[in-house]
This record gives structure tokens, sequence and C-alpha cells, in this order.
């Protein structure tokens, strides 16, 4: 398919050259191609500038701070699971869903989810393109922590449902702006490093959502059901956030983009120097890459080299979700299924959840040695393995340990993508990109959870792990072959 929109490359030596027929511009506005080139040039010297950085504790410590709003936003993301048996305990929700898409079932508590994460990250990830990673990330996580206040007080399936799909828009632009922000803040060289240490400090909150679940969600305290206290533990995230924006920059490759050079160079600047101090000499020389690519326009998807990848990325997040929330939604339900009471459930599923952190923190040892593709493709394999003998174990000590190992597996198949899809489209449109692609994995986790629950009332356990198994069978042979390689590659060069 041949581009109907004009693409604009800058050479190192400052020459705009053509493709195609018509000036290229971003949704907002359209800028001739002489000046698009110029903007194209000098975010290319901003990128390079700022991927000869070494990972110093400056750096580092950006990476921290993004990190801790990444731990609020998957403690809001992942206490569905953990605490469903206190839903159908207090008698707003049941196990099972009456017909396919019933209402008053569990399923349709993680389908509101869901459906809310769909809207955020398919329709509004535009939002971080449009005003800035620093200013979205803040807000997010402010709408999503507000709603979550008033969810904690509803009696009804619906009033539940309703303000769970409306936390779900807050935490889907959330989740597409933070993986935006840590692949444009950080060097080529520690891109994978940092998606996996920013991954294993917001899984931290999935051991403790599970812990606190088994301590409250069984009891009443001060007159409210244990599982309200699980959600309104989250809200110390809306105390935090401001602490956290102060210490963040905007990043210098989006105020490029926009042809906001002087900004951009400022926080450049006093990052340099804040390096150059704690690397104790010279930074070296930036090399420019030989030519970039101009601002893209969404449209761009559709043509080459992004109809592929967008292709591969639609397939991976349909069928990974089913993987991976069709395990950790239903932790507590399935142990539930293996004869095991509610209470011994939460405390197996806690434990289990411990690991949550522990396959990002191995990714420090491997995300930058090898490709995100290929460890994809490994962890994807291991999931199939456990999740079939997790099906026939009975004994705890069996349970257990393959449980942990599901999680390691799809939490390091989750840091690894979170920096893959980063990666692979350009600035200009990096948050919608990697908002359209990931709004398919909402969209699948949203009929999903029924067809879970079909598949547990029809099926057992055994149904349940084939239909997992099946999904990321998918997943591997969509990565093989079609996913390209970019591991210690710059940015720009990836999108060229």
């Amino acid at each position: 398919m041949k581009s109907s929109n004009h693409v604009v490359y800058a050479t190192a030596a400052g020459h705009a050259g053509t493709l195609g027929g018509l000036p290229s511009g971003n949704d907002a506005d359209t800028v001739p191609g002489a000046q698009a080139g110029e903007i194209a040039l000098n975010g290319a010297r901003i990128s390079a500038r700022l991927d000869r950085l070494p990972a110093t504790r400056s750096i580092w410590k950006l990476v921290m701070l993004l990190s801790l709003g990444l731990f609020f936003e998957l403690y809001d993301l992942m206490f569905s699971g953990y605490i469903a048996p206190g839903l159908v305990r207090s008698g707003i929700l049941t196990a099972t869903t009456h017909g396919l898409f019933g209402t008053s079932g569990v399923a349709s508590f993680i389908a509101a989810l869901f459906a809310g994460l769909f809207i955020g990250t398919a329709a509004c990830g535009f939002l971080a393109d449009r005003f800035g990673r620093r200013a979205i990330f803040t807000w997010s996580l402010l709408w999503y922590t507000a709603a979550n206040i008033i969810m904690a007080f509803q009696d009804t399936a619906l009033g539940l449902n309703l303000w769970r799909f409306i936390a779900g828009i807050g935490i889907g632009v959330e989740i597409v702006t933070i993986g935006t922000y840590i692949s444009e803040l950080v060097p080529k060289h520690v891109r994978g490093r940092a998606s996996a240490c920013s991954q294993a400090v917001g899984f931290c909150a999935v051991p403790i959502v599970a812990f606190l679940s088994y301590l409250l969600v069984p009891h009443r305290y001060f007159g409210l059901d244990g599982w309200r206290l699980v959600v309104l533990t989250g809200v110390v995230g809306a105390v935090v956030v401001w602490w956290i924006r102060l210490g963040l920059p905007e990043s210098p490759r989006w105020l490029a983009q926009k042809g906001r050079i002087d900004e951009a160079d400022a926080v450049m600047t006093r990052l340099e120097a804040r390096v150059e101090r704690e690397y104790g000499r010279p930074l070296p020389e930036p090399a420019l890459p030989e030519s970039v690519r101009a601002r893209a326009t969404f449209r761009d998807l559709l043509v080459p080299p992004y109809r592929k990848r967008t292709l591969m990325l639609i397939i991976f997040h349909v069928f990974q979700t089913m993987g991976y929330y069709g395990f950790a939604n239903w932790i507590p339900t399935l142990l539930i299924k293996q004869g095991i009471t509610v209470t011994t459930s939460l405390m197996y599923a806690s434990v289990i959840a411990i690991a949550a952190p522990l396959g990002p923190l191995l990714g420090l040892l491997i995300a930058d040695r090898f490709e995100r593709k290929t460890v994809i493709i490994c962890m994807a394999a291991v999931n199939v393995v456990c999740g079939l003998l997790f099906s026939q174990a009975r004994e705890t000590v069996l349970l257990v340990s393959l449980g942990v190992c599901l999680v390691l597996a799809g939490n390091i198949i989750s840091y690894s993508y979170h920096a893959y899809q980063a990666e692979l489209f350009p600035t200009s449109i990096r948050a919608r990109a990697v908002g359209f692609v990931y709004s398919w994995s909402r969209l699948s986790a949203m009929f999903s959870a029924f067809v879970i629950a079909a598949c547990l009332g029809r099926f057992g356990v055994n149904g349940v792990f084939v239909f997992i198994s099946g999904a990321m069978v998918i997943v591997m042979l969509a990565i093989a072959t079609l996913g390209p390689k970019t591991r210690d590659v710059a940015l720009e060069d990836i999108s060229r």
C-alpha cells in the first residue's frame, strides 16, 4: 500500500527530502516540508544527546519516579481478582454469570474495568501526544484515584461496575503514558533495564494488594466490608503524585518534536550537567543519525514499516491478554475450584503474588542482553507448560510453585512488551500508536473474562488452561514471524 501522506526525512547535513505527495504534519497542525525537516533534525540532535548519556544516578532517579506512578496504577489494576471473593461475600456480585454477558457476576466487574481501559487506551492515547507526557501522567492518576473513592462506597452491581469503568479510563491513559515516558527519557542502551526496573517496582503492588486482601477481605472493619478498605488503601496515590511530579521533566524528545527546541535544550542541559557531575569526566560527543523521520501521522500505521508492526501487536495483545489476565484476575477463584476454601485461596494467592516483582527484577539481568521478541517467545512457552500442569495439580506445594512460575513468566512478558511496543513507533505518534495497539488487549480482556467464566463453569480449571495455552501459542507465532529487532538501536533508527 502506498502512503497517501508526505513523509519528510532530515539528513545530518540538514537537508530535507520527501517521499509521496502531500505535506506531512500531525493531527493538530500541518507544517511545510522545510520546517518539518528542521524539526526532525533538531529532534535528532536532542535524541543523540540523550542516547549518549551514561546511566548514572540521575537517569535512574527519573525511572524510579515513574515507577512509583506505575506502582499505584498496578495496585488499582490488579485488585479486581483479589477483592472478588469479598464482592461475592457481601452479596453485591455473584461468583458465576447468569447468561454469557450477565451484569451481576464477577466477570462483569472485570469486564467493566477493561471496557474503561479500552476507552482510555484507544480513544484517549492522543492526550499524551498533544499535551505532554508529564501533564497526562499526573492528571490520569488523579482521575482514577477519585473514581475509586466513589466506587468503594457503592452497594449495587450497577454502581460498582459504572465507577470501575470510569476508573479504567484513567488507568488506560496512564498505562500508555508511563511506557512512552520511560522510553523517551532514558538512553537507548538502558531502555530494557529501565522498563524492567519500572515493572519491578510497579509489580510490588501485586503482593501488597494480595496480602491486604488476605487480611481484610474476609472481615469487616469500622463497619466497612474489607474489600472497600483494600480499594481505599490505593487512594494514597493521590497524595504521592504531586511529589512525584516535581521531580519529573517533560520528555525532551516530545518537546523537540513539537518544535519547542529551547525548552528541550533546557531540559537536556540540566540533565547533562547532573549526569556529567556524577560521571566524573566529560560526556562523549553525540552521534547524529544519518537521517531521521519527521513527524508521522496516525494513518502511517497503515503503511510500511508500521503496518506489519501494528498487525503484529494487535494479534499479540488480543491473545496475550487471554493468557495473562486469564490467570492473574482469576487466581483465588481458580484455587477455590481446585477445592480450597476462600480464606486459604486468598492466602495462597498472596504467596503466589510475591513473585510478581521478581520477574522484572530478573529482567534487570537480561533485558538489554537479549532481543525483546526472543524473551517474549520463551516466556510464552513457559506459560503454556506451567498452565497445563497447574490444571492437573492438587497438592499445595505444586499449586503454589506452578502459580509462581506462571506469574514470573507473565511479568517478564509484561516488562518486555511494554518496552518493545514503545520502541516501534516514532515520537510524534508514539502514545497514540501504543494506545491503539494496546487497546486491543483491553477489548480482549473485556470479552475473555466472560469466556473464562464460561470455560470454568462448563469445563472446569482444565478447560480454562487449554484455552489460555492456545492463546499463548498464537502469541509466540505472531512475535516470531512479524516482530523486528530493537535491542540497543536508537528510537529514531527503529522508526526509519
